[in-house]
């Protein structure tokens, strides 16, 4: 490299955080892109949170992304929220600015959105009513995502219903929370569910749902990644649903990221899913 001003770092602040795939991700970029720079996991302790934020322009960085547990308690470390990550509630981007104060995005639910067009171009949020089920923090991203989008009516189902509730309250219309016991109703009409719980990830207990309910035309998103194939989305595609799996959104949640840092967008290419598929 010329100079240590013309070399971009950034990485992955969490704890744990050693089972990222952001570096493979952003470092295939890098290299695609010719690039000057690098992409680390920064393993950073919550009592650490502070020290390690404020230390990201004294040690060269344009930023990084913040993963659990740090994506809320970042953002009162911030100079400045974007709004639709302050509305969100949560920040997995921060960038130091040219004039050194620190920006928090919320890139999660464009990553989301952007993972149902890759699936179904002609996909539209007011399409007919949503079924959300989970109320965590993914969860508040693509709700707040569906509503931006113009979904009209967003029925969330959460095992704990009060959390349902809060979030319902929170946000607002569309968004209205039904008990768990009648998720299967809920799917009624629908033209969306989208599984963000951990039910069906590796390790987990599987997601006990009845589609019977859901018309054939739906869309059927799970943003979990390990495994890859759902016991939500292999019921799905035997019902010919379109079924997207949580790969694309982890891909697309980090193209606005590593455009903030390093200048340019992206693309999604089928090397990189491959290469990603490969790790999981």
């Amino acid at each position: 490299m010329a100079s240590d001003k013309h070399y971009t770092l950034a990485g992955v602040m969490g704890w744990p955080v050693a089972h990222s795939r952001s570096p493979a991700i952003h470092g295939h970029w890098i290299r695609q892109y010719g690039l000057h720079g690098s992409y680390v996991l920064l393993p950073v302790q919550p009592e650490h949170l502070g020290d390690a934020v404020r230390g990201l322009r004294a040690l060269g960085f344009a930023g990084c992304n913040l993963t659990i547990p740090h994506k809320v308690a970042a953002m009162s470390l911030v100079d400045r929220v974007d709004p639709l990550a302050a509305r969100i509630g949560a920040i997995n981007t921060l960038v130091v600015e040219k004039d050194g104060t620190l920006a928090g995005y919320n890139t999660d639910a464009y990553g989301y959105i952007q993972s149902l067009l890759d699936a179904q171009p002609d996909w539209r949020a007011d399409a007919g009513p949503v079924t959300v089920l989970g109320a965590g923090g993914a969860a508040r991203a693509i709700l707040v995502a569906l509503a931006e989008r113009g979904a009209k009516d967003i029925r969330l189902c959460n095992r704990s219903p009060d959390k349902a509730q809060a979030l319902a309250a929170e946000f607002g219309a569309p968004i209205r929370a039904i008990p768990w016991e009648q998720r299967a109703e809920a799917l009624d009409g629908c033209a969306l569910l989208v599984n963000t719980t951990s039910l069906g990830m590796k390790g987990q207990a599987p997601l006990e749902i009845s589609l019977d309910r859901l018309p054939r035309q739906a869309l059927v998103s799970d943003i979990i990644y390990v495994p890859l194939e759902t016991p939500l989305l292999a019921a799905a595609r035997a019902r010919g649903h379109v079924a997207v799996d949580g790969l694309g959104m982890l891909l697309n949640q980090a193209r606005p990221a590593f455009e903030h840092w390093f200048g340019v967008r992206p693309e999604l290419t089928p090397e990189l899913r491959r290469l990603i598929e490969a790790t999981l």
